[in-house]
């Protein structure tokens, strides 16, 4: 029997990664990846999905708040930003895929940015961290959806 659980092992992995570990490929890559995102992001804040997740977020208040992308003088809580700039990613359904069916970028990168605005100014990630945690976010999206049976049904379901 394995001295530990595959729950352990997982988090074992993600938590001895670090930014020494990125080849310049994967960094490359990353950076289109995030580029990409932001691009779809800001035109999906012209959708209908997006005023509407906006303005019921609006609701919600905090002493931490983060960036509405595309909408300066619009801040909201960490979470519902990172939702709501979440969904004008996804909007347009033009964000990076992989299969089985994923969205892998629109889900990670606007927790990150949420997050990391969130941060007080002498604990701002550089931006080598910002790289190393969204290619953390993309590997556990991956890694989970790779012990899916639910996801490796997706091909056949549709």
């Amino acid at each position: 029997f394995p001295s530990q659980t595959v729950t352990g092992n997982f988090a074992k992995v993600i938590h001895g990664l670090n930014a020494n570990q990125l080849t310049d490929q994967v960094i490359q890559r990353s950076k289109r990846m995030i580029l990409d995102t932001l691009g779809v992001g800001l035109l999906g804040t012209s959708t209908e999905v997006f005023h509407k997740v906006a303005q019921y977020s609006k609701i919600y208040s905090s002493d931490l708040s983060s960036t509405i992308w595309g909408h300066l003088d619009f801040r909201l809580p960490p979470l519902y930003a990172a939702f709501v700039n979440g969904v004008a990613v996804h909007a347009m359904d033009f964000d990076d895929t992989w299969h089985p069916a994923t969205h892998p970028s629109g889900a990670v990168l606007p927790a990150l940015i949420a997050l990391s605005e969130a941060f007080p100014q002498k604990k701002k990630i550089s931006g080598l961290d910002l790289l190393l945690a969204f290619n953390v976010g993309i590997e556990v999206q991956g890694r989970l959806l790779h012990f899916s049976r639910e996801a490796r049904n997706i091909p056949r379901r549709y």
